[in-house]
This record gives C-alpha cells, structure tokens and sequence, in this order.
C-alpha cells in the first residue's frame, strides 16, 4: 500500500478503503448492464421485422425506433458511468494490499494480475466511447433515414465487446476472490487468510 495514501485517509475500513464498500464493483456492474441492455435492444431493433408477428401475439406495444433509442440511451449511458468506474478502480487499486505468494488461475502474480485489469480497463472505456461515437453517427447522420439504424459491424463489434467484458470481469474476480483485495475480514477468513495480517490496522 502506498504510504502517503495510507497517512492521507487515516483509518481505513475492513476492506482497506476510505470507506465501507467499494465503489469499484458496482460502477464495474452498471457499465455491464448499460453496455449489453444498449446492444441487445439494437440487435432486437435490428431483427424487429422478424419479430414483429411474437411481439404482436405477446400484445407487447414495441416499435423499432423505440427499441433503437433504448439502445442508443444505454449506450451513452454506459459512457458516461464507464469513466467513473475507472477512475474508481484506478483510486481502490493504489490502496490494494494483495494477498502475498499466490498465483491466480490464470498462473499470474497479484500486480500483473492488476496490471492487466488496469489496461484491460482503459481499453473497455476506450472502445465503449468509440462504440457510442459510432452509434451517434449512425443515428443521426449515416442511417438517421433508415429503418435500421445500426450496421450489422457494429453489433459484431459490440459482441465482440462482450468477450473482452468477460475476460476482463474474470481478471477482477480474481484480485478479490484469489489475492483478496478489498474484500472484508469474513471473506479473508474465508480464503484462509489472516485477516489481522492483510488488513491495515483502525
């Protein structure tokens, strides 16, 4: 843990953060959702033809462009949330005390195991931002006329979003489950650690 960051905030919590719950977390769920609600309503909007007789026979009022803006709000939403949640994760990490000679799953150690969230994390805003340009352009612009408003590419590439999401989600599960990074006492006990060796001092 970084000294000055540690005199700075004083007492940590049980799960060495300035507060009780992380905030990593769920930020990390709420991008997930926003991400998969925005390109599951455009890939629903995108097939509306060939749905169009079971939303009938389900007496479900949708309409395509209704579908198409649900998506687009999702996606900007996730946009928006997904600077948030790095920044968040960026902050918890630089207080993180990882559990000491464990490897993960995967075969790699605590900090590179951290390392490639970091990065992974980055590039996930990088490419939802991108996705969200693209879509806007989309909208408003290249198929603002038509009655499809997506490129199938660009559900291909938000499918493809989804894969490195996993991946990515898979790595942050391993820096709480595997090195017990800002998990509680109970949770530590629960890895057979001792929580009174991991955990700051209140």
């Amino acid at each position: 843990m970084n000294p000055d960051l540690l005199e700075q905030f004083g007492n940590l919590g049980a799960n060495g953060l300035p507060y009780p719950i992380p905030i990593h977390p769920a930020l990390v769920h709420l991008t997930i959702g926003l991400f998969i609600a925005a390109i599951a309503f455009d890939l629903v909007a995108a097939l509306f033809p060939l749905e169009k007789p079971v939303f009938k026979w389900l007496e479900i009022p949708a309409t395509r462009s209704g579908l198409f803006d649900v998506g687009w709000y999702n996606l900007v939403g996730a946009a928006v949330i997904t600077f948030f949640t790095v920044a968040a994760g960026f902050f918890e990490i630089l207080l993180a005390v990882p559990l000491a000679d464990v490897k993960s799953a995967w075969g790699l150690q605590a900090l590179t195991t951290m390392v490639w969230h970091g990065v992974g994390g980055v590039a996930i805003l990088a490419l939802i931002v991108a996705m969200t340009v693209w879509r806007g352009f989309q909208r408003f612009r290249w198929r603002k006329d038509r009655a499809r408003q997506v490129q199938w590419s660009y559900l291909l590439a938000g499918l493809g979003i989804f894969v490195l999401m996993f991946l990515q989600g898979t790595l942050g599960a391993h820096l709480g489950g595997e090195f017990g990074i800002h998990v509680t006492a109970d949770q530590l006990l629960h890895l057979g650690e001792d929580p009174n060796r991991v955990l700051p001092k209140m």
